[in-house]
């Protein structure tokens, strides 16, 4: 992928079976194209990130759209298959009731192919998460995301981390991951871990396997799961770290913890990776080459090469200058009760300070039979009662924004990137009320 790597040299995955060097990647990708079926659209459901990103150079090849779903599950793959008729899952794991292919063994392939792809080719459709109705589709051309990975590429420095190992603790299937973990490797010539880690543990291994340097791609979520047990922790060169605010206290922490920098981006599945910023050091975030804002009645605007048209952003945003930019709350994290007004990220941020407290969030219930919604919270605290808790918030917050009720969990509903479903969230109330 990359124009001017050795590719005899480079090392484009490192599986449980040993390093696979950019020649075997390309010749295996270019024997995957041959027997991918003659769709246009291609689901790429594999968990195996060499797999995965084996499959999408494949599709590429072959010309086919590749669709990358919010949620693997039969709902959401339904209504793909009725939005795009013409398309077939490619799988290493459980098998749909659509058209399928199973991953093929492809070991002991050789030769090379040229990755020459037009710039306005159709490469992926990712969707929004749904959270405020149906999935909404972002397609992205093959220029928009060689152009974004290239910018993202720039900004962080990956000439200076070269043979590094980018591990992933997020999902390669969100535009978070496809970006900042297959992107990034494949077209700077990194090399890309093809596990998938979630647990402290399992990330500490990766990272403690990875030879040279090392990239941790992941979330504010395991971030604090991992410096909840700092001794020992394997060195990181580069922190990335996306999908939810980061508190500047976590990235002081996680910095002096992996003994590298940390840069938060920021971005969206409909545009993109836009910005980013070094989270223990500066509040202002800066645009990358070539991403552009400006504001008008709707709000703010973000346009540039890598991203598919002009686009709305759903964040407030206040321009600093040119390329720079503070983030407000969005207008859905602000919550009124009685007259006054919090936001649920600084509420959040509270709870999640009270010692023994290991995850928590706040949410605002529904309005039901005109009645007033009330604010909730769902937290994580094995050596906590409820009354210690409320007793602790009370210190913290206006009374007015206590949470009735508080419940008590072993775990939240926390989705593959960390996220909390609002609805999920309202599921585990409902049920304990």
């Amino acid at each position: 992928m990359s124009a001017t790597a050795e590719y005899g040299q480079v090392i484009t995955a490192m599986r449980a079976g040993g390093p696979v060097s950019a020649l075997v990647f390309q010749a295996e990708a270019a024997a995957l194209a041959a027997q991918l079926p003659g769709h246009a659209h291609v689901i790429n459901l594999c968990t195996d990130r060499y797999r995965f990103f084996t499959g999408l150079t494949a599709a590429l090849q072959r010309g086919q759209v590749t669709l990358l779903p919010s949620a693997n599950v039969p709902a959401a793959l339904a209504a793909l298959a009725e939005d795009y008729p013409d398309l077939y899952v490619l799988t290493d794991g459980a098998r749909p009731a659509l058209p399928c292919l199973d991953y093929p063994e492809l070991t002991g392939t050789h030769g090379e192919y040229p990755f020459d792809l037009p710039d306005d080719q159709p490469a992926v459709v990712l969707f929004t998460s749904g959270s405020t109705g149906r999935p909404k589709p972002a397609a992205k051309s093959w220029s928009v995301l060689r152009q974004s990975a290239l910018a993202a590429g720039a900004r962080l420095g990956v000439a200076g981390l070269e043979g590094a190992t980018i591990i992933g603790t997020v999902p390669h299937h969100h535009s978070y991951g496809l970006e900042s973990v297959i992107l990034l490797g494949l077209l700077h010539g990194l090399t890309i871990d093809a596990s998938w880690p979630l647990y402290p543990a399992d990330i500490r291994a990766a990272l403690a396997r990875a030879p040279g340097k090392r990239i941790l791609v992941t979330t504010p979520v395991h971030l604090r799961a991992l410096l909840a047990e700092p001794e020992n922790m394997p060195s990181a060169d580069l922190i990335l770290s996306a999908t939810a605010p980061l508190p500047v206290e976590l990235a002081q922490a996680a910095e002096a913890c992996f003994g590298g920098v940390l840069m938060e981006i920021y971005g969206c599945t409909e545009a993109g990776q836009m910005a980013t910023r070094r989270t223990a050091v500066e509040a202002n975030w800066t645009c990358l080459e070539g991403v552009a804002l400006h504001q008008d009645a709707l709000g703010t605007w973000a346009s540039g090469p890598a991203i598919p048209g002009p686009t709305l952003l759903h964040d407030a945003i206040e321009l600093t200058g040119p390329g720079h930019f503070t983030l407000g709350a969005r207008a859905a994290d602000l919550v009124d009760v009685a007259g006054k007004r919090a936001s649920l990220a600084n509420l959040n941020h509270q709870l999640l300070d009270i010692p023994g407290v290991q995850d928590g969030v706040f949410v605002m219930g529904e309005v039901q039979n005109g009645t007033v919604p009330r604010l909730a919270a769902v937290v994580v605290a094995p050596s906590l009662t409820q009354r210690g808790l409320m007793a602790a918030l009370r210190q913290r917050i206006d009374a007015a924004f206590l949470p009735r009720p508080l419940l008590l969990v072993e775990e939240l509903p926390r989705n593959a990137l960390g996220k909390l479903p609002r609805a999920d969230l309202l599921r585990l109330l409902g049920q304990a009320s």
